[in-house]
């Protein structure tokens, strides 16, 4: 009878091991409960500062691609064109008679962050006599937010 008896014992207390050993429902609730709050708190501050880090990098590369226009104006004595655009950086413009280029590292005018070209105009009425412009996310221009455009004109 102790024989049984044991049995029985080992057998329930297998059970009350195994019932205790996984996490209830209402455990699982406020884990992912306290989880999603947290997630909610830290997610935007991440996506703030992903979408400040593409326009500082946005400003970056203006400036990188003024250096290299500098350094065409150094040769040729004069800024390209409107209609010679940054492309005159990576290949020698008709009528260009010292050009020492690529004035761009890598041999390529680099898109913005945001996958789009960059945008290369003259200007008359402030210095440097152009304007190099990300359109920002969403390609149009004209942004006001802090994923706003990216150019030299307003650094």
């Amino acid at each position: 009878m102790n024989i049984v008896r044991s049995k029985r014992d080992l057998s329930s207390s297998r059970r009350l091991a195994a019932a205790s050993a996984g996490f209830t429902l209402v455990e699982m609730l406020v884990v992912l409960t306290i989880i999603g709050l947290i997630l909610g708190l830290v997610g935007p501050r991440v996506l703030t500062y992903l979408s400040e880090s593409r326009v500082k990098t946005a400003r970056l590369q203006i400036e990188s691609l003024g250096s290299a226009l500098d350094l065409f104006y150094v040769d040729e004595g004069r800024y390209p064109s409107g209609s010679e655009g940054l492309s005159a950086l990576v290949q020698r413009p008709d009528g260009v008679e010292i050009w020492n280029g690529p004035y761009v590292k890598g041999g390529k005018i680099p898109l913005d962050p945001w996958g789009h070209a960059y945008q290369y105009r003259t200007v008359t009425d402030h210095s440097p006599p152009y304007e190099i412009t990300s359109l920002g996310p969403d390609g149009r221009g004209g942004d006001s937010n802090i994923t706003a455009d990216a150019s030299n004109a307003r650094q």
